[in-house]
């Protein structure tokens, strides 16, 4: 069972491309974009049921915000998404399985067609406290305390130059970029060793960045089916820009979704992300997520 509303405002009439989340013209433009959803997943099984099984109870929730204002070269975009979502399994304590909170502001002043500078900021945070559930030895299951608002949190400022060779895709690259990570709540770093980089008597690690690269991907790639995806990599001067190994020495975050309407009123989402920050883990860490809701639209 699922429940997503999508409610669209727009100042002025766009045409059809644009409408379909391609928020970039050419021409004097504001335009909005707003989206809500939820989705409530439920399963049971009774005691003789042979095939194994917990009974489960799932609640996602999200809410997103576009908008764009282009007045002659000078263009402003802000981008909002939030995400959050808890599962609760019979026998054990409700966790949550989706948690963001991210708002990119970026301002853009034309070159050519096709180039531009920039300035932008972004947050990426979660909402809620994160817990790593462990058992050792076949002891009882014990929880540990692993993030929480603004714990971590990260902010980047940056400028740079833009290439947008299509309305649908654009590359951004900041020789210039500044990075603060945030962890407020002390106890962190009792869980995890790294503090996420942040030195134990601080609440704020301030970086330099020597290079900053974003590519940025959101196109209807077949009918009722858009495919969106976000590569961010950043290395600082803190950092060696190469490894004893001599491999690049950065964090990397990719974040990719296939949006499908399935109908009049259902769709089906498929959301993936990885990151590789040795400040967070030394491996590579992965996140899937797979939603089906029922969808309203008003344009």
């Amino acid at each position: 069972m699922g429940l997503a509303i999508q409610v669209q405002a727009q100042k002025v009439e766009l045409d059809n491309e644009l409408s379909k989340s391609k928020l970039s013209v050419t021409n004097d433009t504001t335009a909005r974009k707003i989206e809500f959803g939820a989705n409530l997943n439920q399963g049971s099984f009774s005691t003789n049921w042979t095939g194994g099984g917990v009974n489960s109870v799932a609640l996602g929730l999200f809410f997103n915000a576009l908008s764009l204002n282009k007045k002659g070269v000078h263009s402003w975009r802000n981008d909002f998404q939030s995400q959050y979502g808890i599962v609760k399994n019979k026998g054990q304590e409700s966790r949550k399985n989706i948690d963001k909170i991210y708002f990119d502001s970026k301002y853009n002043r034309e070159l050519s067609e096709h180039w531009s500078l920039f300035g932008n900021f972004n947050f990426l945070s979660q909402f809620g406290k994160g817990f790593e559930y462990v058992s050792e030895d076949g002891a009882p299951e014990y929880r540990k305390h692993v993030s929480g608002l603004f714990s971590p949190a990260y902010l980047t400022e940056a400028i740079g130059i833009e290439y947008k060779p299509v309305p649908y895709f654009f590359v951004d690259f900041a020789p210039a970029a500044l990075r603060q990570t945030i962890v407020i709540d002390k106890n962190i770093q009792e869980s995890v060793p790294t503090n996420y980089g942040v030195p134990f008597n601080k609440k704020i690690r301030n970086e330099v960045g020597i290079i900053q690269l974003v590519a940025n991907f959101d196109k209807d790639i077949a009918k009722d089916v858009n495919l969106k995806f976000r590569y961010l990599v950043y290395t600082s001067y803190n950092k060696n820009i190469l490894t004893d190994k001599k491999e690049f020495n950065g964090d990397h975050r990719f974040d990719a979704s296939i949006n499908a309407k399935i109908a009049k009123y259902f769709n089906v989402n498929l959301s993936a992300i990885l990151v590789y920050d040795k400040d967070q883990h030394a491996n590579v860490q992965f996140a899937q997520g797979l939603g089906v809701g029922f969808l309203y639209q008003i344009k």
